[in-house]
């Protein structure tokens, strides 16, 4: 039977880690990886996590089973960041379970819409690729449109024209906040658009926060997910804290139902718990009991909120200093410089891409997307030289 399996090809931005990880030259650039990294070129662990950590090391009794929904302390008090402090729970119709890292968000949330009846999702491409192959696994129809317009602005008619065609059981996938892998996001008044749009269609919005505080600020890159929620009647959240806690190998999510009665929310959850069990059991703890900890500290929350303050403003300074550059060759960087979080693509071929890393040693993703993180003070002036070198 197993020799029926054919070879599947390597996941292209692990390839393209071996290939940086080989390079010799001292001066090349890793603009693949999704991680953070400081103006020195690390990924550190964040002092508020040290502290956690050495608290739940002294303090931790037991390593029991704590079952398919895993911390609920952990996912409890994350709410009142991504629904508002006043009231988290819209009246109890909110509740959620803790999921591996926002990737087991994601599956979690579209294998529940498709429990739930949902045949088609909507989604804007390009998009983070795991998107499409959880929902191709998963057997749901993918429709697609165009996110952005070549003029690196969103393209609100494309979603409109989708949003017109898309029927009732429908559901849509948008990004919170942070665009994976444009950088591109919606305004607050595309996003009071959006809400009515959804709203009007009756189609079930599915929203994949993985990114809140590494655009404007933890309130202010909550305002789409929280205005969709006052329209519609029901909704699923995807959520990562592997970006804004630093807990990328701890892998630490949640996925959050909103029910328009808060009497169908247990059965919601229960069918949440039953598709966690088949799939991974429970969640790794170790990583949700920190952020737990923090969160539950006003003074360790404190000093999450300014780490993260740090991490948005190192990445503002390295956009503003790309937009300042205006044009490098034929590529207009000036864009960059309004984009949000992690990621952006830069406008190049294939050709020039291949020709980057192997006459630059820069390393980024074949779509052209970069991680603006991993440019420092050190080395963005070559980076835009390089650029402009292939792209004249």
């Amino acid at each position: 039977m197993l020799e029926n399996l054919e070879q599947q090809p390597a996941d292209a931005l692990l390839a393209l880690i071996k290939l940086h990880n080989a390079d010799p030259r001292a001066d090349k650039i890793d603009l693949g990886v999704g991680v953070y990294r400081t103006g020195e070129g690390d990924t550190p662990v964040f002092a508020a996590i040290k502290a956690a950590e050495q608290k739940l090391l002294e303090t931790q009794d037991s390593k029991a089973y704590l079952g398919p929904e895993g911390d609920m302390g952990f996912v409890h008090a994350l709410m009142p960041y991504v629904f508002g402090k006043d009231d988290p729970s819209k009246g109890g119709r909110i509740d959620g379970m803790q999921t591996p890292g926002g990737t087991g968000g994601v599956r979690l949330a579209a294998a529940l819409a498709k429990k739930a009846g949902v045949q088609r999702i909507w989604m804007g491409v390009p998009s983070w690729p795991n998107h499409a192959q959880i929902l191709a696994d998963l057997g749901l129809e993918l429709k697609t449109f165009a996110h952005s317009t070549k003029d690196g602005v969103v393209d609100m008619d494309a979603l409109r024209a989708a949003l017109a065609e898309a029927q009732p059981g429908d559901a849509v996938l948008l990004h919170g906040c942070c665009h994976n892998p444009t950088g591109i996001d919606y305004s607050n008044a595309d996003w009071d658009e959006i809400a009515g749009l959804v709203k009007a269609r009756g189609v079930l919005p599915v929203l994949d926060l993985a990114y809140q505080g590494l655009g404007y600020g933890m309130e202010e890159d909550a305002y789409g997910v929280r205005r969709v929620l006052a329209e519609v009647p029901e909704a699923l959240i995807a959520y990562s804290c592997d970006k804004n806690f630093g807990m990328y190998r701890d892998r630490v999510g949640a996925v959050y139902a909103m029910v328009a009665d808060p009497a169908q929310l247990s059965a919601v959850l229960s069918n949440g718990h039953t598709l966690a069990r088949a799939a991974w059991s429970m969640p790794p703890d170790h990583g949700a009991a920190a952020v737990r900890l923090i969160l539950e500290d006003e003074a360790l929350t404190k000093l999450w909120l300014d780490e993260l303050d740090t991490m948005r403003a190192r990445m503002r300074q390295v956009r503003a200093r790309l937009a300042g550059a205006g044009k490098a060759g034929a590529i207009d960087l000036a864009p960059l410089g309004g984009q949000n979080g992690l990621f952006s693509i830069v406008p190049l071929s294939g050709e020039q891409i291949l020709k980057l890393r192997n006459d630059h040693g820069i390393y980024m993703a074949g779509s052209g997307r970069i991680n603006v993180a991993g440019l420092t003070m050190g080395n963005i002036d070559k980076f835009i030289a390089d650029l402009a070198t292939v792209s004249a």
